[in-house]
């Protein structure tokens, strides 16, 4: 019996603020469904050329009072990045919190607007500890 992995949905809250989170992290947006009866949407959001990997956006447009102000049941969303330090960066120049610091060169946790926790792998191997990274203390949780 085959398998094929489809995508992973999450609730959020304002989707303007995730959608921007998102494509702070250089995911896309590759599909929408707006239901007029269901009041909701789907946006769908990849990496470039990973198209066939997306998470799906549900926004309830009548608000969704019922999420969970700690998502960690959820889990993670986790994706390799070309160089960790820069995304992070980057991430912080943008006003995202570094929950998790990648002192090792290897591994961070951020949070999107929705409390997701995202965790961000260096790709290949660890690149060497470096300010302010290597000093930096964990925000909160993830």
């Amino acid at each position: 019996m085959q398998i094929k992995y489809l995508h992973t949905m999450v609730r959020v809250k304002d989707l303007e603020k995730s959608i921007a989170f998102y494509e702070l992290l250089g995911l896309r947006q590759t599909r929408r469904m707006d239901s007029e009866a269901g009041r909701f949407s789907l946006i769908f959001m990849a990496p470039p050329r990973q198209e066939d990997c997306p998470i799906e956006l549900t926004w309830n447009w009548d608000g969704d009072d019922a999420l969970p102000s700690d998502s960690r049941h959820f889990g993670h969303l986790a994706y390799a990045v070309e160089d960790i330090y820069a995304m992070c960066q980057h991430l912080m120049n943008n006003g995202v919190t570094i929950n998790r610091p990648p002192r090792d060169g290897r591994m961070a946790f951020v949070r999107s607007p929705d409390n997701i926790s995202v965790e961000l792998l260096q790709m290949g191997e660890a690149m060497s500890p470096a300010e302010p990274w290597a000093s930096m203390e964990n925000t909160g949780h993830w």
